[in-house]
């Protein structure tokens, strides 16, 4: 069930997007990690295995039976789908390019994803939105910097990644108004499991050592908690609200990237993430403005 579209709300879902960023950022940190001594397909097929199993683990006690009951059964299905196949795609392309890199490339689909929420879910966007959501854009192409360096192949990936991020997170509002986030959070990761199987057992092969279980079993816990707080996050506010929170990730990944791998940005890349960032924090100064503005009239009964 979806919390009225308000402004307090709204400041909710940005906090819980933002934390789900966060575990993301670490997810694709560690995967990075990973994939440099395992296959890609059996990471990622792992990495759901242990999401699904910690999911029902910390959430059945709380929901029960009920974490099994949904009212859509075609869009759950195919949400793992998009979920799986674009988790493979960004792993893979984290082999090849830096977390800073994937991250920016990436980061057209919130622009995509505010876009289709006002043509195709009616989300409104206003003028200071509009503003934040394109000075966001500007900052993702000022850390690319089109044509000044070498093209890679896997680039195409996290822009594919991109597109089915967008129909993803559509998806994702949809059924926030539909089933439970617990039963979204729990289906998605079990599909994924059943789709990778295959190619999981066909190059399979054992992980080198338990450092690389624990950063396994720590990825998928930062997972689960962060698809789970996705589907939350979208009861709270509409798609074109959250989307440019979700910039931060650009800043969590140079973090991680420099922390893990000693991957330095380049000028491009801290101007950018400024420009990111600055667009986020004007859209929260611009929610914060309306609460304020909207608090004395409902004190006042007006």
């Amino acid at each position: 069930m979806l919390h009225a579209d308000n402004a307090r709300n709204r400041l909710i879902g940005i906090a819980i997007v933002c934390f789900a960023t966060f575990c993301f950022s670490l997810l694709d940190g560690t995967a990075k990690w990973l994939i440099q001594a395992s296959a890609v397909v059996q990471i990622v097929w792992l990495r759901f295995v242990l999401q699904t199993v910690i999911s029902m683990a910390v959430m059945a006690p709380i929901h029960g039976r009920r974490m099994w009951r949904t009212r859509a059964p075609r869009l759950q299905a195919l949400r793992a789908l998009l979920l799986g196949t674009m988790t493979g795609l960004n792993f893979l392309a984290l082999k090849y390019l830096q977390l800073a890199e994937t991250a920016s490339i990436m980061f057209v689909a919130p622009l995509l994803v505010a876009l289709a929420g006002w043509l195709f879910l009616s989300e409104r966007l206003d003028t200071g939105r509009w503003l934040a959501i394109a000075a966001g854009f500007v900052g993702v192409l000022v850390i690319l910097q089109p044509g000044a360096s070498a093209f890679h192949w896997a680039m195409l990936l996290s822009l594919s990644v991109a597109v089915m991020i967008t129909a993803f997170s559509l998806l994702s509002r949809k059924l926030a108004a539909i089933d439970n986030p617990a039963t979204t959070q729990l289906l998605s990761g079990l599909g994924a499991v059943v789709l990778l199987a295959p190619a999981a057992w066909w190059v399979w092969q054992p992980l080198p050592d338990l450092d690389h279980w624990l950063a396994l079993i720590g990825a998928s816990s930062a997972a689960a908690l962060g698809h789970y707080l996705l589907a939350l996050s979208f009861r709270y506010a509409p798609a074109s609200t959250l989307a440019p929170f979700q910039y931060l990730q650009i800043l969590y990944m140079i973090a991680i990237g420099y922390w893990l791998f000693g991957d330095l940005p380049g000028r491009n890349v801290v101007l950018g993430a400024a420009i990111v960032i600055g667009s986020g924090l004007y859209l929260l100064a611009l929610e914060t403005r309306v609460r304020q503005q909207s608090e004395p009239k409902a004190a006042t009964g007006r």
